[in-house]
């Protein structure tokens, strides 16, 4: 069974270490996190986003379930889950969230992987070569909730997205949006390109980009916190 949840806000840049010897305690801290953190601290139930939103606007989500942790298999379509291989997967941890006015629906979930400082460094550095956080054909597959504003969400739906190769912690962060009312989606646009000031895109107008951004950080954020608090002397 999943250990307890602890996802919440986003944070770049290394774990809240000062030595080489404290972020390679972090990193190996950080590859049990999904078993040892309780689930509604890894997914809390409810996620805030002060200026997350477009404009600066504040943002809420509501958790709507999580996911049984699990191996990746059938997780990911199969150009991501290709991409993702060079890491392995040890545990896969994932929830499903709904935004306040019930217009948006984001799963959010994050990839343990296999894979030493050096292994997560080289697909860091694949994903912006190759710019595969952007690829519509590498999107994150989503987790359906049924007799909920999920319940239609499937791959169809999938509308904005983000994937976030950590290289100091061997973890993959991801995160994807669409429409509650299960509408189908042809031009999915990445969370990154939506949130852009302008943008006029239908996932940009509606917010998706945002939505799949925000959640994904708050995730980042709280998994670092957690990460950093198990090598504080």
């Amino acid at each position: 069974m999943l250990g307890a949840g602890l996802l919440g806000g986003a944070a770049a840049g290394t774990w809240l270490t000062d030595s080489g010897s404290e972020r390679a305690a972090g990193f190996h801290a950080a590859a049990d996190l999904w078993r040892e953190i309780p689930v509604d601290d890894l997914f809390p139930r409810e996620l805030r986003g002060d200026g997350a939103g477009p404009g600066g606007a504040d943002r809420r989500w509501t958790r709507l379930a999580a996911a049984p942790d699990g191996t990746c298999k059938h997780a990911f379509d199969e150009l991501l889950a290709r991409a993702l291989s060079s890491v392995g997967c040890r545990r896969l941890v994932r929830a499903t969230y709904v935004d306040e006015t019930a217009t948006s629906v984001t799963t959010v979930g994050m990839v343990f992987t296999r894979a030493d400082a050096d292994g997560m460094r080289a697909l860091r550095q694949r994903f912006a070569d190759e710019t595969l956080d952007a690829r519509p054909d590498l999107m994150p597959r989503p987790y359906p909730v049924r007799g909920t504003a999920a319940a239609g969400f499937g791959d169809a739906q999938r509308a904005s997205w983000t994937v976030r190769v950590l290289d100091d912690a061997p973890i993959v962060v991801f995160a994807v949006t669409g429409y509650a009312d299960g509408r189908n989606v042809s031009d999915p646009q990445p969370a990154a390109e939506a949130v852009r000031r302008g943008e006029t895109t239908a996932p940009a107008q509606a917010g998706l980009g945002h939505d799949a951004k925000g959640i994904a950080d708050r995730v980042e954020r709280v998994v670092r916190r957690a990460a950093a608090q198990t090598v504080e002397p």
